[in-house]
């Protein structure tokens, strides 16, 4: 699967203001793929927009980010230092990965019919995170380096195999990091590291949404493009996110252990 999508570069003055919205209120200077990719339905980037900005702006979105990353458990890896750069890198996935896995979980099962609650404490969204380098295309990466990325993104096993997870591509500024990636991960990528750490993290924003549900926007009238955005909203939230959270957690690990 190749998602269409509105680059940030591209972005028509209505949509790259929702872009800068979404920068601000989860911190990080980069728009997910899911949210580029909802820019390019009609009307599918404003029903999530809508929804999405009230729990954002109030701090509960952050407070249900920070109640996740705590109750994902990632093995410990080996220490390693990494160049300039690279935590930077690696935190700005951890932030935007874990807030819009909790805000998109909750707007996905309050269109299932999932009711609000009691919300959550809130928390500060934190500094913004320095803005990434450009994000390489598969394509283009020298063809070792493309092998690895490929490789690593197999063994996710998600149920659509053409998605390569973003975070594997950006540390191409970095060949030196990826080629150690598949050892240094092994425990996290095994067949049951990757089930175990998914249904955590899936787990952790499932048991945040009504909390979150009752931060969210009203939900508009949901466009027609809505009924071919939901499997991948599903794909999304309930394999690709998840799956790489407890990635980046565990290598924030080991380079903290390397400091």
């Amino acid at each position: 699967m190749s998602l269409v999508e509105i680059r940030e570069a591209d972005a028509a003055p209505e949509v790259a203001t929702i872009y800068a919205g979404l920068r601000q209120g989860v911190g990080v200077a980069q728009v997910n793929l899911i949210w580029r990719h909802a820019a390019a339905l009609p009307g599918v980037l404003d029903w999530l927009w809508a929804q999405a900005a009230p729990a954002l702006a109030s701090g509960a979105a952050a407070g249900a980010r920070d109640r996740i990353a705590a109750r994902v458990a990632v093995p410990a890896l080996a220490p390693v230092a990494a160049p300039p750069g690279v935590a930077e890198l690696i935190e700005t996935y951890n932030r935007g990965n874990v807030t819009n896995l909790g805000v998109l979980t909750a707007i996905r099962l309050r269109a299932a019919g999932l009711a609000g609650g009691s919300p959550g404490a809130t928390a500060a969204t934190g500094a913004m995170l320095p803005k990434p380098p450009a994000l390489p295309k598969l394509a283009d990466l020298p063809p070792d380096v493309a092998t690895v990325v490929q490789a690593l993104a197999d063994r996710h096993g998600l149920s659509d195999a053409s998605v390569v997870p973003s975070l594997y591509l950006h540390l191409t500024h970095w060949p030196e990091v990826v080629a150690l990636l598949p050892g240094l991960l092994a425990p996290v990528l095994s067949p049951e590291g990757v089930a175990a750490g998914r249904d955590a993290a899936v787990a952790a924003a499932e048991a945040e949404a009504p909390g979150l549900i009752a931060a969210l926007g009203p939900a508009p009238a949901a466009p027609e493009a809505l009924a071919g955005f939901a499997p991948t909203l599903a794909l999304f939230t309930r394999e690709v996110i998840p799956g790489m959270v407890p990635i980046g957690l565990a290598l924030t690990g080991a380079l903290r252990g390397a400091g």
